[in-house]
């Protein structure tokens, strides 16, 4: 029984006990010796990045991953049903701020599923429509604020958005769980966001979906190009090299005969590029 035991497989935990006999001294030790475990085949590089962003979460400020003030899509409170229902068919996002007559004016945030059953409503329903009977109180948070606090707040509260504010008070954007889960496990996919097995989508017209880790050849053969791929591997590098700074979600630029829209971009890298060639009529 005893040599049975011996020879069957080790847990995870096992052999990261293993990789421990020597406790490392700060966190530099610590990373070393977990790179060290991964290369020694002892878990794989995926949940290797799980655990060096879980590490970098306890480092990071709100401000580090929020939705910027000026990019934030949000409803105002006077808003009829049909200017609401524009707003969540052009942005497609699940949550919105709802603003009184200024941005720094909060009033709560509203879930566009909340907006469902007024779709088959009477006019008369929709006509009387008070967008304060739908909103839920909004959660304020500082820039400040640790996300990994901020998680675990999320988790207690079951919130999945907070308003940010800045020192003085005002808006400064807004932060979802999403935003902070992205930095411990990578971008999450949502409703932009195509197959694993297909960097690129056709979205009709002239307008496609692109993985910013599409290969330069795999771009190349698609749209039939012949783009450069001696300094970058990726579209996502061209897209980076032709902003020359790491953008921000909806921001655009322009090469090789497309318009590019970044779709998904954390704090650390480009995930998705809306694609829009310029020479289609």
């Amino acid at each position: 029984m005893a040599d049975a035991a011996r020879n069957e497989p080790r847990s995870l935990l096992g052999k990261l006990k293993d990789a421990f006999v020597n406790e490392p001294g700060d966190l530099a030790e610590l990373k070393d010796t977990l790179r060290d475990a991964a290369a020694r085949d002892l878990f794989d590089s995926d949940a290797l990045n799980i655990m060096f962003g879980a590490l970098q979460v306890s480092d990071m400020q709100v401000r580090d991953v929020m939705i910027p003030r000026t990019e934030l899509a949000h409803l105002g409170s006077s808003d009829s049903l049909e200017d609401i229902l524009g707003t969540v068919l052009e942005c497609q996002h699940s949550r919105y701020p709802v603003i009184g007559e200024d941005l720094d004016d909060i009033k709560g945030i509203l879930h566009a599923k909340d907006m469902l059953p007024l779709i088959l409503a009477s006019d008369r329903e929709r006509d009387s429509l008070d967008i304060k009977d739908y909103i839920r109180p909004a959660t304020v948070v500082p820039e400040s604020k640790r996300l990994n606090v901020l998680l675990q707040e999320f988790r207690s509260t079951r919130n999945h958005m907070a308003v940010v504010v800045d020192e003085y008070g005002h808006i400064a954007g807004a932060v979802t769980i999403e935003d902070v889960l992205e930095q411990i496990v990578g971008e999450i996919e949502d409703e932009h966001d195509i197959d694993d097995e297909s960097f690129i989508k056709h979205l009709g017209g002239a307008d496609y979906t692109v993985k910013a880790a599409t290969p330069i050849e795999d771009f190349n053969e698609y749209f039939e190009l012949e783009l450069s791929d001696d300094e970058f591997d990726t579209i996502g590098g061209l897209v980076l090299h032709s902003f020359g700074r790491l953008p921000k979600r909806s921001e655009t630029t322009k090469f090789a005969g497309f318009l590019f829209e970044v779709l998904g971009a954390d704090s650390r890298r480009l995930t998705l590029l809306r694609a829009t060639r310029l020479d289609v009529s």
